[in-house]
């Protein structure tokens, strides 16, 4: 199978643009995730198809509505960062966040009948840091605490990283990312959907003269629409399993170094420790992200994940 075949039946599976069925395949590829060991056949048939499903817009509305909720109790800055983010970054932040422990609770179901329920209602942090999928329930069961803390972070089409920053990795007993198709006009496309721009905002812009009633016509049709949310469940990773320092593979350009695999613990110096070790003169950079808002955790490239059928059953064993 070649690129323009495993692009064309992902743009046609997602129902979505040439140029985004491209960056989630490239991206994969830049993750590791297609590699001399795995074909683009088996990524694609194995790995990407099987782990994806689809969030409509009743478990938008919801994931949103719960990110409002606490909004407001939030810290505006980026984690070990002091980037401040607006109210409405915020807010399409940890929605994306929310709907990719939505994107986990229904793979469980798809997979194995699993219902969860996951941990939105206000709280202090202590409560909710170490579990992201707070109750489960199997067929013909109750509702109980899964044995496993999970964790879950989600990032758009283009991460290929999975950056569990601080001490945050020993919190949970299995960490899992979830690429969500959302890019950046998930808000837009939503406000669309439920009137907010037709019956609130252009009707407004007519009414003090900003807008005719063409012009209003014209942006209405020019934002975009809502759809399913496409996710993609890329995998995850134990906290008990056995890591090495600098555990990284990367690639020597002419003047600087560029790290495309890393699978356990990153540590202060580090980097400087590659930049030696490589006889770099430039600079050591990572991969799509150059470089991280933190030096301490643990990070992994999305083709170090674990996601094949024995991984998964290993954690249904546990959970």
């Amino acid at each position: 199978m070649q690129r323009n075949e495993a692009v064309n039946i992902i743009r046609n599976k997602l129902d979505t643009s040439l140029k985004e069925a491209e960056l989630i395949f490239d991206k994969a590829a830049a993750g590791g995730e297609i590699s001399s060991s795995i074909s683009i056949e088996d990524w694609l048939n194995k790995r990407f198809l099987p782990h994806l499903v689809f969030i409509d817009e009743k478990g938008y509305s919801q994931m949103c509505i719960d990110a409002l909720k606490i909004l407001s109790k939030t810290a505006p800055t980026d984690y070990g960062s002091s980037r401040q983010r607006d109210l409405g970054h915020l807010w399409a932040d940890m929605t994306r966040g929310y709907l990719g422990e939505l994107a986990f609770s229904l793979f469980l179901k798809k997979r194995w009948g699993i219902t969860a329920k996951l941990g939105h209602d206000v709280g202090e942090l202590k409560d909710y840091l170490p579990m992201d999928i707070h109750q489960i329930k199997e067929p013909q069961a109750e509702y109980r605490i899964p044995r496993l803390k999970i964790g879950i972070k989600a990032v758009k089409w283009n991460g290929i990283w999975l950056d569990i920053s601080g001490d945050q990795f020993n919190h949970s007993d299995i960490h899992v990312l979830v690429k969500v198709g959302t890019g950046r006009d998930h808000l837009f496309a939503f406000f669309k959907k439920i009137s907010v721009f037709k019956d609130k905002v252009l009707k407004i812009g007519q009414e003090v003269g900003s807008l005719s009633e063409e012009e209003a016509e014209n942006l209405y049709n020019d934002l975009p629409s809502f759809k399913p949310i496409s996710a993609y469940i890329c995998g995850f990773v134990k906290r008990n399993a056995e890591y090495s320092d600098l555990s990284y593979a990367g690639k020597k350009g002419r003047l600087h170094y560029t790290i495309y695999s890393w699978n356990g613990p990153i540590n202060p110096g580090d980097l400087e420790k590659i930049k030696e070790r490589e006889r770099i003169s430039g600079k050591v950079r990572f991969e799509g992200i150059g470089s991280f808002a933190h030096d301490k955790g643990y990070l992994f490239n999305t083709g170090s994940l674990l996601w094949k059928e024995d991984d998964w059953n290993f954690v249904r064993n546990h959970l």
